[in-house]
């Protein structure tokens, strides 16, 4: 089968489609990238004779309509869109948005004397010898003879004939011929990524969630447009409260619409546990909706795939955008998405410094929102909810290519109902010799950014633990502040004894403490230290930390999974110490899962 096929045609051909709708630019894309100067450069080429690349286009399915007729699929910008933009830019006249998502001119000026182009300024608006701007001559808004005659009123001394001979060539960038590689409509998504990635000279992986969203900002029928704005405009404001002065000035038809009310709330949101992009976004309006994990799926839903007849239909295709905008105000609404998030921080994971896996959080959302959907009490959501993500982190469900593994879990979910698919994934999961054998072995790392540690850190929020050698200064306090961690065995301490790095890195080296008492402790070993804590408690006269009992120390030690022999430690027991202590906390993982 021929997957594509590759032939050249004119700009202005290209702009035509453009601007009829054949090949559906989506109107909301992020900011244009490109430096002005590239645009600059990108004529240039053109004018020269210079080949500029190929822009990729795949055509939407033809859609049966309710009346039998056929509807004739639009054609996709895949890849290009810089160059597109860029073209209909300096040669229409089209605005483009800058990294501020503002809408601005890009004009580009011609000097015809020296045949060079640039970025307009004061400088060149203020030269006779440029024309500020070549958009009205390559479009056809002024004739030749109009533009020749209007410089040469400013420029009386140059060469008339030059001038309109580079003029006249100016004008003929319009015919330069760009590449177009025109994939076929049967191919489905995978091949065109494939494809795509292949025939991508810079090897850029487009992802099929950048397809969806190309997919949904070409749709003006169903409001795709507008949805694909909401997604832009509501992560944008997570990160960027001012942003909404720009969707004021910039949007006015999207301020007037419910999708904008529906996230205005965000403008006031400081919480920055869950900071979703796009693809997140998109996954979980679509995991919760359509309860299937595969992209590739949701795009052959929006073309109006009819799974069993292999046709595409237009009924099939409105609902697929109603049920995904209904998706999208699920997501974005304040109640669910606060909640959701309580829940969340309920459960000790309380930074996404925590959250090491973004699609456990997705899917935990998507879990949310099908459960609160399905009336269950808000106590059973929360213990359902909390599970899930715990047990999704600590076994790295969804680490890797995530989309089979989602469309399983959704889909045993909605056959076998949650109850029962949790305890099966338990069963399977979290055996016995998870939490004695594979739990402790995944604590013997010097990587902070490992499941097994950040979730006992979440066990020790949960728990409201207090700090090493603290009386009162909470763990999860020094974590929201942004605490350092520090080491039990001090690290030079076990440098001045020949460790390793990646030996007084380990994770059940390291603890929560406050500062003043990290300093004090020094590069002294834990027997050390350790004494003069209980000569302070004796003494009753406060020094390396803030406890003021041995009562209060055991406890601490005990919050803590430091083992009790502490207090005979030094180097020549650390291997041992650290074996004990990865038990300890992953025993301290587990009774904190089975509480959740």
């Amino acid at each position: 089968m021929t997957k594509y096929s590759v032939h050249q045609q004119p700009v202005e051909t290209l702009l035509t489609w453009i601007k009829s709708g054949d090949i559906a630019i989506p109107e909301i894309q992020r900011p244009f990238v490109w430096k002005a100067a590239r645009v600059r450069d990108l004529i240039d080429s053109l004018y020269q004779g210079y080949p500029v690349g190929y822009i990729i286009t795949w055509r939407n399915p033809d859609v049966k309509l309710k009346n039998g007729k056929l509807s004739i699929g639009q054609k996709i910008l895949i890849d290009g869109q810089q160059r597109v933009t860029a073209l209909t830019a300096a040669i229409v006249g089209q605005r483009v948005l800058n990294n501020n998502y503002k809408e601005i001119y890009i004009r580009i000026s011609f000097n015809p004397l020296t045949e060079k182009f640039d970025v307009l300024n004061k400088a060149y608006e203020n030269s006779p010898e440029w024309i500020n701007s070549i958009n009205p001559i390559i479009n056809d808004e002024i004739t030749i003879s109009k533009a020749l005659k209007e410089y040469m009123k400013f420029n009386p001394g140059a060469n008339e004939d030059l001038v309109e001979e580079r003029i006249e060539k100016l004008k003929r960038i319009k015919n330069k011929q760009v590449g177009i590689i025109e994939l076929d409509q049967s191919l489905d998504i995978d091949t065109v990524t494939e494809i795509f990635i292949r025939i991508n000279q810079k090897g850029v992986v487009l992802s099929n969630a950048d397809f969806v969203m190309s997919k949904i900002a070409s749709d003006e029928q169903y409001g795709g447009n507008t949805l694909r704005k909401l997604v832009d405009y509501f992560c944008r404001l997570i990160v960027d409260k001012d942003f909404d002065k720009h969707i004021i000035d910039n949007d006015s038809l999207f301020c007037n619409t419910d999708y904008y009310k529906a996230i205005k709330w965000m403008t006031k949101s400081t919480d920055d546990l869950y900071v979703p992009n796009y693809i997140d976004f998109l996954r979980v309006a679509f995991t919760y909706k359509f309860s299937r994990g595969k992209f590739s799926d949701l795009v052959a839903l929006l073309s109006g795939r009819n799974f069993e007849t292999r046709s595409y239909e237009d009924e099939i295709k409105e609902r697929s955008y109603k049920m995904l905008s209904d998706g999208f105000l699920d997501f974005v609404n304040q109640t669910n998405y606060q909640r959701f998030l309580m829940c969340v921080s309920s459960a000790g994971l309380i930074s996404n410094k925590l959250i090491s896996s973004k699609n456990s959080l997705n899917f935990s959302y998507a879990l949310y929102l099908k459960l609160r959907e399905a009336n269950f009490p808000d106590a059973r959501i929360q213990f359902f909810v909390k599970k899930w993500l715990v047990m999704s982190l600590l076994i790295g469900r969804y680490s890797g290519s995530a989309d089979s593994t989602i469309d399983e879990d959704i889909k045993q979910i909605n056959d076998k109902g949650i109850e029962v698919y949790l305890k099966q994934m338990e069963q399977t999961e979290l055996s016995e010799g998870f939490w004695s054998f594979r739990l402790v072995s995944d604590l013997e790392t010097s990587s902070i950014n490992n499941n097994a540690y950040n979730i006992y850190l979440a066990a020790q929020c949960n728990g409201n633990a207090t700090a090493f050698l603290a009386k009162s200064m909470k763990i999860h306090s020094l974590i929201e502040q942004r605490g350092d961690i520090h080491h039990i065995f001090p690290k030079k301490y076990l440098t001045k004894n020949n460790f390793s790095q990646k030996l007084y890195n380990q994770v059940a080296n390291f603890v929560y403490t406050e500062q003043s008492t990290n300093i004090k402790i020094g590069m002294l070993a834990p027997k050390e230290y350790m004494s003069k804590v209980k000569d302070q408690i004796t003494q009753n006269k406060l020094d390396i930390c803030t406890i003021d009992s041995l009562d209060g120390l055991n406890e601490n030690l005990m919050i803590n999974d430091i083992p009790l022999n502490i207090m005979e430690v030094d180097h020549s027991n650390y291997e041992d110490f650290l074996k004990e202590r990865r038990i300890l906390m992953a025993n301290k993982i587990k009774n904190y899962y089975e509480d959740l």
